[in-house]
């Protein structure tokens, strides 16, 4: 294999690098952490995919996640959240850069010249849906469960989010974005967030074909994966779109709270109780996103949750932000009782909302400001 088809990285194994014939493999290896994303493993993966883009040997490339001996599998988790809390308190500036480099790895995934196949076996969710949904093939199994659960730890859903999720159907983003409810295969391919199923029996010879087998063309690579595809499981009955749409339509999320709450199903109550868990104000910042999302470019979406991320940790400072709050409650302290300020959606202000949405940059020094 010739050596210069592999740059350097700087992730210290956390990114596993191979090429098989045409095909370059990037293998997320932080196993023990559901393969959740570092800085360092966002910055080995776009020096990957650029390298490789002026390759003419490198016809397609593959991301997959590093497997756990005898446990479920996780293609990504997400990001270091542990990090962005002890970066918050620290004033460290790698924060500001994370979120810079990962929108920006985002987006080059999205418009990435070369066809990319994303193997999403097992979890999946926030970054993992990052690096994921600009793939050209989406692969998923019974194992996958796809999620966007940032209102959880009091952010809102990212790395592209507020635009992938406000194309599904209906209002499906909304009821994903504001729950943050997994899904599995077949909803995920109903509703536009996968394309093909591979039963799990089958992705030990997919893994293996892709990286051992002739792979001489993105043809071929993309043919590895089809003669596999199977019909993914029945996706959600229509009854729960009609409850989606009819619930998840409503103007702001106090009218959404209101009408699950006058709902007489089992559906309606877990939701509303969910929903009661979420911080409050940034549940109304995540509406507006994925709203504003419908009439917004990919590249404006990414700056505008860049805006977007800035605030949730500034806006308020460190000490009183809804982020840091909810990832010390999930993640640093695990008492699992974030305290929202306000508690409750009667609490939200309108000003501070409205304020999120405000850059803090001049357009010519917006971070992302050069992404067409």
């Amino acid at each position: 294999m010739n050596d210069d088809l592999i740059p350097s990285l700087v992730s210290e194994g956390q990114v596993h690098a191979a090429v098989n014939g045409c095909l370059g493999l990037v293998t997320l290896n932080r196993p023990q952490a559901l393969n959740a994303l570092s800085l360092a493993m966002v910055r080995d993966i776009t020096t990957l995919l650029n390298h490789w883009a002026a390759c003419p040997e490198i016809q397609a490339v593959a991301l997959l996640g590093a497997g756990r001996e005898g446990k479920p599998p996780a293609f990504c988790a997400g990001g270091d959240i542990r990090f962005f809390h002890q970066a918050a308190h620290a004033g460290d500036a790698s924060l500001e850069d994370f979120f810079t480099e990962e929108y920006r790895l985002n987006h080059l995934i999205h418009a990435y010249p070369k066809p990319c196949v994303a193997l999403m076996d097992g979890i999946v969710m926030g970054g993992g849906m990052g690096i994921s949904q600009g793939a050209k093939l989406r692969v998923l199994s019974e194992q996958s469960r796809l999620a966007m659960p940032e209102t959880g730890i009091g952010l809102f859903p990212d790395v592209g989010g507020g635009w992938f999720l406000a194309q599904c159907p209906g209002h499906v983003g909304e009821w994903l974005a504001l729950t943050g409810h997994a899904i599995a295969a077949g909803d995920a391919i109903e509703w536009g967030l996968g394309d093909v199923f591979v039963r799990a029996e089958q992705w030990p010879a997919l893994i293996e074909d892709l990286r051992r087998g002739e792979q001489p063309s993105a043809e071929h690579v993309v043919a590895t994966v089809m003669e596999r595809a199977d019909l993914a499981p029945v996706s959600a009955p229509k009854a729960t779109m009609d409850r989606i749409d009819r619930h998840f339509g409503q103007p702001t999320v106090v009218a959404i709270l209101d009408s699950l709450a006058q709902a007489d199903d089992d559906w309606a109550r877990d939701t509303h109780a969910t929903l009661l868990k979420r911080s409050p104000t940034m549940m109304a910042v995540t509406l507006e996103l994925v709203r504003r999302g419908r009439k917004l470019s990919l590249a404006d979406d990414l700056r505008l949750e860049r805006d977007l991320v800035h605030h949730s940790f500034h806006l308020r400072g460190a000490a009183h932000s809804e982020t840091v709050e909810g990832i010390r409650a999930l993640a640093v302290d695990k008492d699992h009782a974030p305290r929202w300020q306000p508690a409750t959606v009667a609490g939200i202000d309108a000003a501070e909302v409205a304020a999120f949405f405000v850059s803090p940059w001049a357009p010519d020094q917006h971070p992302l400001r050069d992404l067409e």
